[in-house]
């Protein structure tokens, strides 16, 4: 079986930083918009935007904590943005489309993890919400703008997506939660929204990738008690993390997303998961959590799954 998911040999790596994949890429006069990009990855994808010469939209939950982090960034714009909110959702890209501009680049790189259950909207469990159904239905409502700006929308998704499929038959966790198996849940929804996506928008020159950054220690894990954090040996007892090699820095972690969404290297190609700056390779249940699973990348869950994502949040941009 044939597979688009093979390495390119782009000459970066795990720790190929934002800025060093940028370098020698000119976004003068491109616009993009980050969710998340405020803190932990998503600051430093805003950071190295800048840099090289973009204008950045960031939608914020906090918005007074992303006015402070962003502070004296130039050309950064942010605006308040609840995506487990829909009528947020709905909000925020009405007041982004009565601007008139295109839009670039979208990278949907917003989540949470392992969070206690937590119920929204009508019953729907908060990590898919949040990490699917809310930049679903943004990409969706700001499509006019995308396609103007014929660029390309990353989805960051995670190794986590390895945790679990698309539970089908319990999509809320109904029958019992687990936090982990929701988050993976909610990562594997994120890759296939990718595909899908790719596969609607490419014939009208907009392109979407996949991707998993890596770990990084950021405030994504502000829902781990430190006892978990210790038992799985990230940290001891003070708080110092216990193998450096494990984790990559906020720079590193924001590497890839930012190659996805600007390198030429990908001109041409879309619908794909990434890692560690390069097309990942098929992934196995074996452990290693490399790789992507065939269910996230596959077409026909992915059609499933963006017909229900539709239906449940009234918003299709594709819809004949």
């Amino acid at each position: 079986m044939t597979t688009p998911q093979k390495p390119i040999g782009s000459g970066f790596g795990a720790h190929s930083t934002a800025d060093e994949v940028l370098d020698g890429i000119d976004l003068t006069g491109k616009l993009a918009l980050v969710t998340g990009g405020y803190s932990g990855i998503g600051l430093e994808t805003t950071r190295s935007l800048v840099k090289a010469g973009a204008n950045v939209v960031v939608p914020a939950r906090r918005p007074e904590t992303a006015r402070e982090a962003l502070a004296g960034l130039p050309g950064v714009e942010f605006d308040e943005l609840d995506l487990a909110d829909l009528d947020s959702v709905r909000a925020f890209a009405d007041r982004f489309l009565a601007t008139g501009r295109d839009l670039d680049i979208v990278i949907d790189s917003a989540g949470i993890m392992a969070c206690p259950q937590t119920r929204v909207g009508p019953g729907w469990e908060l990590q898919f919400a949040t990490n699917h159904l809310g930049h679903f239905a943004l990409v969706n409502r700001l499509w006019p703008a995308i396609e103007r700006g014929r660029g390309r929308v990353v989805s960051v998704s995670s190794g986590g997506h390895h945790n679990s499929p698309i539970r089908w038959d319990d999509l809320w966790f109904e029958r019992g939660y687990d936090k982990w198996q929701a988050y993976g849940q909610s990562k594997t929804a994120n890759v296939l929204f990718a595909v899908q996506l790719d596969a609607l928008a490419r014939d009208r020159g907009v392109r979407a990738f996949a991707l998993h950054p890596g770990g990084i220690l950021t405030p994504l894990q502000r829902h781990l008690a430190k006892s978990e954090m210790i038992e799985r040996g990230w940290i001891d007892e003070t708080g110092k993390v216990l193998n450096p090699g494990m984790f990559k820095s906020p720079q590193e972690g924001a590497a890839t997303q930012v190659w996805a969404a600007t390198s030429p290297q990908l001109d041409g190609l879309g619908g794909v998961y990434l890692e560690d700056c390069d097309i990942a390779v098929p992934g196995e249940d074996d452990g290693t959590r490399g790789g992507v699973r065939d269910y996230a990348v596959d077409p026909e869950q992915a059609a499933r799954l963006w017909a229900l994502s539709a239906e449940l949040t009234g918003v299709d941009a594709f819809a004949a």
